[in-house]
C-alpha cells in the first residue's frame, strides 16, 4: 500500500487500507467499523462510497484503527478537512498543509530495486553514514562499519544508490539522502528483506559481546499468550517502530548508525486443546 502522503482522497485511502488487510486476513467492513467504535458495520463502507462522511470524533477513531502515527494522524486529518471543506479558503488551507506534511516526511517506495537494497546490510548503513561524513573516500565509510565492508564494496553501494535516487551526489562529491525514510511494496517485501534480517539477527547476537553494555540495550520477555493477544502485540510493535523512525528522522547531528531489531517468535509449538473429561 502506497505511504498516506501520496492520497489526497481519505476515501481512497481507507478503500485501499481495507483491501491491504483484507488480502492477509479475514477483515470485514464490520471488523473495520468495530475498531474504529462505530456501531453501524456499514459506515465506514458507506464513508468510501460516499453515502456519508466522517466526523471529528470518528476522524480520530479511524485513524486509530488504522494504526496511523504522528505524522499521518495529522495528514489524515487534513486530507478530511480538505475533502469537507465548504468555502475556497478552507480547502487551500487544508491543502496546503496536506502539502507540507508530505515534503517534510518524504517516503520512497522502492519496487524493482527493492532486492538489489534490502538484500544486504551495507546499503542502509552506507546511506546512513555517508551524508554525514562529507568529501570521505569509500575506505574511510568502510572503516566505520562495525561488519567487515570493502572500500570497493562501498563504492559499489554508493553507485548503485546514486543511480536509483537513494542519495543524490553534488559537483563536490558529497552526499545527501533524497528521502528521510525509505519503504518497499508489502508484497515484495517479505522476499527481499528475508536475507538482511539474517545478517542483521547475527550482528544483534554478536552485540552482546562486542559492544558495552552502555552502546547497546539488548531486551526481552518470555511469556506464554494466544493468538488474539499475539495480534495486539504485533499491532503495538508496528506502532512503537513508526514512532521510532519518526524520532530519528528528527535526528539534528547523526554521529552513529544504529539498528533497532523488533523480534517476537515462538519458542514452543502450539499447545493441544484439552478435551473435557
Amino acid at each position: 500500500m502506497k505511504p498516506i502522503t501520496e492520497y489526497q482522497d481519505y476515501r481512497r485511502y481507507m478503500q485501499d487500507f481495507y483491501e491491504e488487510e483484507k488480502k492477509s486476513s479475514a477483515f470485514t467492513w464490520r471488523e473495520f467499523a468495530r475498531l474504529s467504535g462505530f456501531v453501524s458495520p456499514t459506515y465506514l463502507k458507506l464513508v468510501c462510497e460516499g453515502k456519508t462522511r466522517l466526523k471529528n470524533d470518528g476522524v480520530e477513531r479511524t485513524a486509530q484503527a488504522m494504526r496511523l502515527v504522528d505524522y499521518e494522524v495529522d495528514y489524515f486529518r487534513a486530507m478530511v478537512r480538505y475533502a469537507h471543506a465548504k468555502t475556497d479558503y478552507d480547502r487551500k488551507k487544508a491543502y496546503d498543509e496536506m502539502r507540507c506534511i508530505a515534503e517534510e516526511h518524504k517516503v520512497k517506495v522502492v519496487d524493482g530495486d527493492a532486492f538489489a537494497y534490502f538484500e544486504s546490510w551495507k546499503n542502509p548503513v552506507i546511506r546512513e553514514l555517508a551524508p554525514v561524513m562529507p568529501g570521505a573516500k569509500p575506505g574511510d565509510i568502510a572503516k566505520l562499519c562495525c561488519q567487515e565492508v570493502t572500500a570497493g564494496e562501498v563504492r559499489e553501494s554508493l553507485d548503485f544508490m546514486t543511480k536509483v535516487g537513494l542519495l543524490k551526489k553534488d559537483r563536490n562529491g558529497e552526499y545527501s539522502q533524497t528521502d528521510k525514510a525509505l519503504m518497499g511494496n508489502s508484497e515484495i517485501m517479505p522476499v527481499a528483506i528475508r536475507s538482511m534480517h539474517r545478517d542483521m539477527a547475527k550482528f544483534a547476537v554478536d552485540a552482546v559481546d562486542d559492544f558495552a553494555i552502555s552502546d547497546r540495550n539488548l531486551q526481552g520477555v518470555t511469556m506464554g499468550v494466544d493468538r488474539e493477544t499475539y495480534e495486539q502485540i504485533v499491532h503495538e510493535m508496528e506502532v512503537f517502530r513508526r514512532r521510532i523512525a519518526t524520532i530519528a528522522n528528527s535526528t539534528k547531528n547523526v554521529d552513529r548508525v544504529y539498528r533497532l531489531n523488533l523480534q517476537l517468535f515462538p519458542l514452543s509449538w502450539p499447545v493441544p486443546e484439552q478435551k473435557n473429561a
